[in-house]
């Protein structure tokens, strides 16, 4: 049927408006009405065209419901992370992240309103402001999983995080120590740290996973540090332990006979009463924390005469880079790093340019041989195969 105002279709109609511009109308395909669309044309044709998509989108199943998104957005962000399933210290840290640098942003709009836009230029104040690289790169990951749970959801077609290279940013090279130079930390730090810094470096276990060690997870006989558990501290100081990162993070993981005599004289002088006690106990017989190792780290750090950058995490990143010149395979460095990955592992053997240089000694040996190296060493692969 039609009339001087528009002309109405089976799948809804255009009219003009009172302002002289044009009005789509479409049947709703969850309830059969007749709804406007979001915006008003210039022309007729404008909004025929708008409806013939409109249409298109429907038959397709690409028809996206425009009030769908108009949930709060701060709103829904706390349900989607009350509704995940995070380790405790995961879940603080990511509630803070968007409290901080999220929220402040995005929290008094709906999720609609975030656009590829307003993420750009969210981002982009964030870095001028001074907030760290990395901290940015974790609200933009934190924002991007947020919006695809609203795709997901059918509260928006696509997710408005599509800035190319916002999620990872490039990793300054770390500090690594000569064995040298670990033990003259070691030396210079208290004597009730001296383990923990000579079994960060050479058995690369984390700050949590060491804090967390107990005398029963030492074995001298068998010279292995078996790992369980990681401790874990929240904001409000709370101390607890949990499972590691991932499942390949229980491991056993061997330590240098050069150890041994160093871990009996920790045992018997600084660790915790029982085979459950703490192997690893502050001054007053408390849980180690990181922030009261913090200042006994510097000190011996700045003694030691080593570089001002180094982090205790550094330590861990110099036994990889160790054992792998001490040709540990890739697989054996996951086994010691607790990765069910293999892209850390692969990063310390791209380092080692020593193992490199014998390699290439090799090829040169071959060469000075005119030939003969290189039939050995076909023979030797082969067996080794």
């Amino acid at each position: 049927m039609a009339n001087k105002k528009g002309k109405r279709r089976s799948f809804g109609a255009v009219r003009q408006l009172a302002s002289g511009r044009w009005q789509v109308r479409y049947r709703d395909p969850g309830t059969g009405l007749l709804r406007p669309a979001e915006k008003t044309y210039e022309t007729k044709t404008d909004a025929q065209v708008a409806l013939t998509h409109i249409e298109a989108d429907i038959t397709r199943g690409q028809w996206a419901d425009p009030d769908a998104g108009a949930v709060n957005f701060a709103d829904y962000t706390t349900a989607w992370l009350r509704d995940r399933k995070l380790a405790d210290r995961t879940r603080e840290r990511n509630e803070s992240v968007m409290r901080l640098h999220i929220i402040p942003t995005f929290g008094a709009g709906s999720i609609a309103d975030v656009t590829t836009a307003r993420v750009r230029s969210w981002r982009g104040k964030l870095l001028a402001a001074g907030v760290g690289e990395p901290t940015v790169v974790k609200a933009y990951q934190l924002l991007r999983a947020l919006m695809n749970t609203a795709v997901d959801d059918e509260m928006i077609r696509r997710n408005p995080c599509r800035i190319k290279g916002a999620d990872s940013y490039d990793v300054p090279e770390r500090p690594v120590l000569s064995v040298a130079e670990v033990f003259g930390v070691a030396d210079a730090i208290a004597p009730r740290y001296r383990l923990l810094v000579l079994l960060a470096a050479f058995t690369t276990l984390r700050f949590g996973e060491l804090a967390a060690l107990r005398c029963k997870d030492i074995d001298l006989a068998g010279r292995v540090v078996v790992v369980r558990r990681a401790q874990a501290e929240l904001q409000n100081g709370r101390l607890f332990d949990k499972a590691p990162k991932s499942a390949a993070g229980v491991r056993t993981v061997s330590f240098p006979a050069e150890l041994v005599d160093e871990i009996r004289h920790h045992l018997e002088h600084y660790a915790a009463a029982g085979q459950d006690g703490h192997l690893f106990v502050g001054p007053q017989g408390g849980q180690l924390r990181r922030s009261n190792f913090r200042d006994d780290w510097v000190k011996a750090r700045k003694a030691a005469g080593v570089s001002a950058e180094l982090h205790f995490h550094d330590l861990r990143h110099t036994g990889n880079t160790l054992a792998s010149t001490a040709g540990a395979s890739t697989r054996e460095l996951m086994t010691r790093m607790g990765h069910s990955s293999s892209r850390a592992a692969l990063i310390y053997q791209h380092m080692t340019s020593d193992r490199d240089r014998a390699i290439a000694d090799r090829l040169g040996a071959m060469i000075r041989g005119g030939g003969e190296g290189a039939s050995n060493a076909s023979e030797e692969g082969s067996e080794r195969t």
